[in-house]
């Protein structure tokens, strides 16, 4: 069963360091959205997690239920302390790297360098150390069916892009849909009641989204018109 990919609401954006000229930043998931996609892809009662401490580090077990053997199926990590809440956020990044190892959230491994310079932020100094109070936001972003990052656009808490970024050639040879296409696809099935899974056996796509092909996405679409709404 494949695991989906990230959508843009789902990734978070941190700075990873603040400089005179600019501020770079880093892309990752939490835990919530983890749990999220488990749920959605096993099934609530089709995984599970298991902690455990080996030579002083702790370590996470994801585990899912393979229905044909009766199985289940685990992947292991180890999790690193934060600078709060240490035992806590130690189990919380062990399962997060686990859930990495069953590939949720792997694409953000191709995400390109993030500098976003300073006339697009607000840049302070302390002493001898830069900060920003700036947030910021993925507002945007489509996948290639390598499951690797084409196009990415970043935005500050004030809505304003500070970052864009595009493999033109990755692009050109894309044949997927947007993701303003997406979002209508997502009404119409919430609309009616028809399950991503019903679409994927129907029309033989994946459950990645991003990667049905336009003249597919008219077909299901049709389909999906032609349906009545859920009671």
């Amino acid at each position: 069963m494949e695991i989906r990919l990230l959508k843009a609401d789902e990734i978070e954006c941190r700075v990873a360091s603040v400089y005179e000229n600019g501020v770079s930043l880093l892309l990752y998931k939490d835990a919530r959205v983890d749990q999220k996609i488990l749920d959605e892809t096993f099934g609530m009662f089709g995984w599970q997690r298991h902690h455990e401490a080996i030579d002083g580090n702790l370590y996470c077990t994801v585990s899912v239920y393979e229905k044909v053997t009766g199985c289940w199926i685990g992947k292991q990590d180890v999790g690193v302390k934060g600078y709060t809440e240490q035992e806590k956020s130690q189990a919380s990044d062990s399962f997060k790297r686990a859930c990495f190892n069953w590939g949720i959230g792997r694409e953000l491994y191709s995400a390109p360098f993030i500098w976003v310079p300073s006339d697009k932020c607000s840049i302070q100094k302390k002493g001898d150390r830069y900060f920003t109070k700036d947030r910021f936001k993925v507002s945007s972003i489509k996948y290639s069916k390598e499951r690797e990052i084409i196009s990415l656009v970043i935005t500050n808490d004030k809505g304003n892009v500070v970052f864009t970024y595009t493999d033109k050639k990755k692009v050109e040879n894309h044949q997927g849909i947007s993701e303003e296409q997406i979002k209508e696809l997502d009404s119409e099935l919430k609309r009616t009641g028809v399950t991503m899974e019903d679409v994927s056996s129907r029309y033989e796509v994946g459950n990645n989204k991003s990667d049905i092909s336009p003249e597919v996405y008219k077909r299901i679409m049709a389909a999906l018109k032609k349906t009545k709404s859920a009671a």
